[in-house]
């Protein structure tokens, strides 16, 4: 790079003044860029080290784990954790339970979420104000669990798949994303094809819904995630074991594990199951089927969240 020449002026009485400039700038633009490459840099590392710290702990054995203060990379490999696991049945009965809430739960909310805030976010809406102030009241205040359990009870639902599915309907945060999306479309597409004749629901399905997909992904992606991660009302509503939850079904795994560990360690005996290798191989498992579906929807997810909160 060639250095700035040093530029001639004159001041009021006419005498040269002489400037330098690019170099110095151009010097304090770099060492912003290493500091900001530096600290990136350890806040990635803060992010990324306790996942390769789950991962190595989930492979590696209880004596290896036992040797060392900072497992990143396991020495001697075994999917023993893995295997243990698997072995156990309650974790078949955990994936179907949750693939349940998932399917069944997941066009309900997209369905309640997309109406609502299709219908939020036209100017004409009657009321809108006031429903607009009932959905932010509900961020706020909630019923109880105790009247939603008496309610459960009332319509005999306890002991289904339903009283999860339907005890969650639309997430407050969700529907004002969405509805700020679509009020960022432009009107005169709706109201030109009102003209043609379209009514409401033809102008959404034909016409909204598909200029909205990143969104529509977005929103998949959240729900998705909530279902897959469903525990507490499952808890509350489900006592089946043929109904237990995948996030419940392995806590009870690892839970009978260490007790297990426990007891065989007072008796002295060395084939225990390495209760802290399963705990992380049940992170992994929980984790996976959503990490496979994120990268397939990334690029709608970052679109959907950037326009849908601008306002």
């Amino acid at each position: 790079m060639e250095e700035s020449k040093p530029v001639s002026k004159t001041n009021n009485l006419g005498k040269p003044i002489f400037v330098k400039h690019g170099r110095r700038k151009h010097t304090k633009i770099q060492t912003l860029d290493v500091v900001l490459f530096v600290i990136l840099t350890f806040l990635g590392l803060a992010i990324i080290m306790p996942f390769i710290y789950v991962i190595a702990v989930s492979f590696s054995t209880q004596e290896e784990y036992l040797k060392s203060t900072l497992l990143l990379f396991p020495m001697e490999a075994t999917f023993e954790n893995y295997k243990a696991l698997f072995q156990d049945g309650r974790i078949w009965i955990g994936f179907r339970t949750t693939s349940l809430f998932v399917l069944l739960g997941v066009p309900l909310n997209m369905f309640l979420t997309t109406t609502m805030a299709y219908g939020l976010s036209r100017p004409d809406f009657p009321f809108k104000r006031s429903f607009i102030y009932f959905v932010v009241i509900t961020m706020l205040f909630s019923g109880g669990i105790v009247p939603m359990y008496l309610l459960m009870k009332d319509i005999h639902l306890i002991n289904t798949i339903w009283s999860v599915v339907f005890n969650y309907g639309i997430n407050t945060f969700y529907l004002i994303i969405m509805m700020n999306f679509f009020r960022s479309l432009p009107i005169e597409i709706m109201e030109s094809a009102k003209i043609d004749g379209a009514g409401e629901w033809r102008v959404m399905l034909s016409i909204v819904l598909p200029i909205s997909m990143p969104i529509i992904a977005t929103m998949i992606l959240f729900y998705s995630v909530d279902r897959w991660n469903e525990w507490f009302h499952a808890m509350i509503y489900i006592r089946d074991n043929n109904l237990v939850a995948l996030q419940l079904a392995l806590r009870s795994i690892v839970i009978d594990s260490q007790i297990s560990q426990q007891m065989n360690a007072s008796s002295l005996v060395t084939d225990a199951k390495f209760s802290e290798g399963m705990k992380m191989a049940a992170v992994i498992v929980t984790m996976l089927p959503i990490m496979c579906v994120f990268p397939f929807l990334q690029k709608y997810f970052v679109k959907g969240m950037t326009v849908g909160a601008i306002k």
